[in-house]
């Protein structure tokens, strides 16, 4: 993606200027199935893990993904390529049966970062968050701001709380019977993505990781996401660069006024929309994430460095 072209707003947030940056229309790609994310790790039932794509670059800056509601890390697949030319990817994955709490799984998930940090503890470490992502990413980045370079946040699920009736009526979720889920995931897709912008292969599998997902878990994680919490003054406290990308076309959830929200909060933030997105925007062909990242001079020193000299 260029820079030229696009729409720029800037405004003044204390004594930090933030950008807002509308993407442009990109042009239609080919629909090429990307590659499955694979694991070089097993995939253990009990406990949350990292996902390693097959290529392992301990000399490239960290680029650790947490994943939406189904947890699974898979739908990151279509990314992983792109990322791998400036970083070394990592994907959690939560086993469908957990049901572990915000400080816990924080918790966990820092224990994981420190574990892939132990050869090399000055290594960078991006931490990216899509929709239940992104609010397990804020309560991460609390706990341990100094562990991040970057932060980035896709269409954050702590929306939620900007729409009070969404909220209230999540309470009401465990009344719909168990058979109900399987028939109504695909009901789903819409308000998930803007299938026109998604491969056949990539619906498929979006459809099979929400239909994986127990429904005791599903409530679980939407009874997480209505009491998520972290204040002002802890959001403050991340003066590290943060990129807020956000889908106009969110059916989902309010993510456009939530980045909004955050942009008045946040110390160095940036604001990417993506025009013509919905909620699952990296599943979308027409999106790269490492192009977003570098488009907007998002990359540190040291990614800058790999990208360039990878071409």
């Amino acid at each position: 993606m260029k820079e030229t072209g696009d729409r720029r707003q800037k405004s003044e947030v204390g004594s930090q200027k933030s950008e807002i940056v509308f993407l442009p229309q990109p042009p239609q790609l080919p629909q090429l199935s990307a590659p499955r994310l694979p694991s070089k790790m097993p995939i253990v039932t009990n406990r949350p893990c990292f996902l390693s794509p097959k290529k392992l670059q301990p000399e490239y800056p960290l680029f650790v993904f947490l994943p939406g509601m189904d947890g699974t890390g898979q739908l990151l697949r279509s990314q992983t390529e792109g990322l791998e030319v400036a970083f070394d990817v990592r994907c959690l994955m939560i086993p469908p049966e957990d049901m572990t709490n915000w400080d816990d799984l924080s918790a966990q998930v820092i224990q994981l970062i420190h574990k892939e940090l132990a050869n090399n503890p000055q290594r960078e470490v991006y931490l990216c968050g899509e929709s239940f992502g992104g609010c397990l990413a804020m309560k991460i980045a609390v706990k341990a701001p100094e562990l991040f370079t970057r932060i980035v946040l896709v269409n954050p699920a702590s929306s939620l709380q900007l729409r009070p009736f969404l909220a209230w009526g999540s309470q009401f979720a465990n009344l719909v019977p168990s058979c109900l889920y399987q028939i109504g995931a695909v009901g789903l897709l819409p308000l998930l993505a803007s299938l026109g912008r998604v491969t056949k292969s990539d619906r498929r599998e979006m459809l099979k990781v929400i239909r994986a997902v127990p429904p005791e878990t599903v409530l679980w994680r939407i009874a997480l996401v209505r009491d998520f919490d972290v204040n002002e003054a802890q959001l403050r406290q991340l003066t590290q660069p943060v990129l807020l990308i956000a889908s106009a076309q969110d059916c989902l959830l309010p993510s456009m006024a939530e980045a909004e929200r955050l942009l008045k909060i946040l110390p160095n933030p940036r604001l990417v929309v993506l025009p013509y997105s919905g909620h699952a925007c990296l599943l979308e062909s027409e999106t790269n994430l490492y192009d977003i990242m570098r488009s907007q001079h998002f990359l540190d020193e040291s990614a800058a460095k790999i990208s360039i000299s990878n071409g």
